[in-house]
Order: structure tokens, then C-alpha cells, then sequence
């Protein structure tokens, strides 16, 4: 059974946590099929209403899609959508640094072909 916290919260609750922690750590990756709704209601060991209502939550929260009749899979993007905001921050500042340094470079070069 995977490592499941918190007795405070309900168990969809946690097991929505533990997906979207098992994402994070790189223990499932995108376009990853999840297991099916029984042998999670046996890892969790709780009901499979209890899994679909996760499973729901999941969906709702653009981390999982599903095909009817094939199961549930991770979105491509689902690391993205997991990760702690200080993540979120810092992969912003690195794309507006990049774009910035790009922007600076094409100044440069358009400065300099203009004073030849």
C-alpha cells in the first residue's frame, strides 16, 4: 500500500494527494496509465466510489484524463499543474529571463549592424 497521511482529510482527499505527490517525485509521468479502479480500492483499501470520486477530483483538476472502457491517464502537463508554487515562480522568472536575454542579443545585433 502506498504512504497515505493525514488522518484529517478524506480518503479521496488523500488519495488525490498521494497521485499528485507521486507525479511531483517523478513516480509517474505523463501519459502514464494509473492502475484500474479496483486494485486502487484494494492498494487504498477503501471503496471504489471512494477511487472514482478521487479520480473525478483528478479530472476536474487537469491532472488526469480518461477514456471510457480504457482507464485514466496522466496528463503531459500534470507536473506542471502539481508543482509548489515556489516551482511555478521559478520556472516563470526563468522563462521571462530567457526571454529577455533573447530580446537583449536581437537589440545588440541590430545596434551594431546599424553602426557598420
Amino acid at each position: 500500500m502506498w504512504l497515505m497521511t493525514d488522518e484529517s482529510i478524506q480518503p479521496y482527499q488523500r488519495i488525490v494527494q498521494d497521485v499528485r505527490d507521486r507525479i511531483r517525485l517523478g513516480h509517474l509521468k505523463g501519459g502514464q496509465k494509473l492502475e484500474s479502479t479496483r486494485v486502487l480500492a484494494e492498494k487504498y483499501q477503501v471503496a471504489q466510489g471512494t477511487v472514482q470520486r478521487a479520480l473525478a477530483e483528478l479530472r476536474t483538476g487537469g491532472i488526469i484524463y480518461s477514456h471510457q472502457g480504457r482507464g485514466s491517464y496522466i496528463r503531459e502537463s500534470a507536473a506542471e499543474v502539481v508543482a509548489d508554487p515556489t516551482t511555478q515562480a521559478i520556472k516563470r522568472l526563468e522563462e521571462q529571463v530567457a526571454d529577455l536575454t533573447t530580446r537583449l542579443e536581437r537589440l545588440e545585433h541590430d545596434r551594431t549592424s546599424t553602426d557598420s
